[in-house]
């Protein structure tokens, strides 16, 4: 996340250490976002599916897959098996330390919602992408 005022040393900590200073948010998004459920998906689909599938999954499901500190399995990570705040706004160790506000990624664009919300996945699965997602 280099270039939005994160440096490379940023990690995943999970949706529960945002709750910490953002409950309002966190309360909102574990009650209205579908992202905060999309574990349930992946493993109501796991045993239909070969280890490339899921890993396809866990690209959007899960939080970090696939980057450095993120969701690695149901087992060893399961505190980053649900999209969580971080697949927006970036690792958050360093700004969940000190609280600076240019630690976190605070604003995105369209782009960056269409790596998982893309027009092949809206059509395969057949769901309308959402940009407000029940958080903020």
């Amino acid at each position: 996340m280099a270039g939005y005022g994160i440096t490379d040393s940023a990690v995943y900590v999970g949706s529960e250490v945002c709750k910490e200073c953002h409950e309002v948010e966190y309360q909102n998004y574990k009650k209205f976002s579908k992202k905060a459920h999309s574990s349930k998906s992946v493993k109501i689909m796991a045993s239909d599916l070969d280890d490339d599938e899921l890993k396809e999954c866990f690209a959007c499901h899960a939080t970090g897959y696939g980057k450095p500190g993120g969701f690695i399995s149901f087992e060893q990570t399961p505190e980053l098996a649900d999209a969580g705040c971080e697949v927006c706004h970036g690792p958050g160790s360093l700004h969940a330390q000190d609280g600076d506000p240019e630690l976190i990624k605070r604003k995105m664009s369209i782009e960056e919602c269409e790596v998982c919300h893309n027009a092949e996945r809206v059509n395969n699965f057949n769901y309308k992408p959402l940009i407000f997602g029940g958080a903020h």
